[in-house]
């Protein structure tokens, strides 16, 4: 069992590694005028789930919302996000993504893509095919709520059924990942 463990772990160490290594090339093609990380977050997640709450939008992206203040009032002095009240909560405020938000959005994304493009042009079909399903993987493993840190080996199918119930009044898609569309533009 300790054999079991162990291997988990390197395999676990070597997709963080992948990850991360892969996220800094990716950052490293930003501009200095591109859109940081967090707000590319709230644009992409708000794109892919629609209007939300600061709290809502804090939460699927793992911070408090004061962490986010700054964020949410850069994006809509630019235009790029709207705030209004929720009609069911008028104490609550909803944020929404607006055409330049998502136009913002869809550029930077182009950008990451085609360098991903380009730099994948070296791999075979097979390890092009291979990466895009560790890419699923990888985007259900970050939407998981594994039950402790070296727990016993989770059966697959917990994986699968992570995906939280929809939130009440937003229409018919689930928070969290969604399946890729083709576009990539999972941000």
């Amino acid at each position: 069992m300790a054999e079991m463990s162990e291997t988990r772990l390197e395999a676990a160490a070597d997709v963080r590694e992948g990850a991360i290594a892969l996220s800094r090339r990716l950052r490293s093609r930003r501009t200095a005028q591109a859109l940081s990380a967090a707000k590319l977050g709230v644009l992409g997640r708000l794109r892919r789930e629609g209007p939300a709450t600061a709290g809502e939008l804090a939460a699927a992206e793992h911070q408090l919302p004061q962490s986010l203040t700054r964020v949410f009032a850069d994006l809509e002095r630019d235009g790029l996000i709207s705030r209004s009240r929720d009609a069911a909560d008028g104490r609550q405020v909803v944020f929404a993504l607006t055409d330049p938000g998502r136009r913002a959005l869809a550029d930077a994304v182009a950008e990451w893509d085609a360098w991903l493009a380009s730099a994948m042009a070296g791999l075979s079909d097979v390890e092009r095919e291979v990466l895009r399903l560790g890419a699923r993987l990888m985007t259900r493993l970050a939407a998981a709520d594994p039950p402790s840190r070296l727990a016993a080996a989770d059966p697959p199918s917990r994986l699968a059924a992570a995906d939280p119930p929809p939130r009440s009044g937003t229409g018919d898609s689930p928070p969290g990942p969604e399946p890729s569309d083709g576009r990539g533009d999972g941000v």
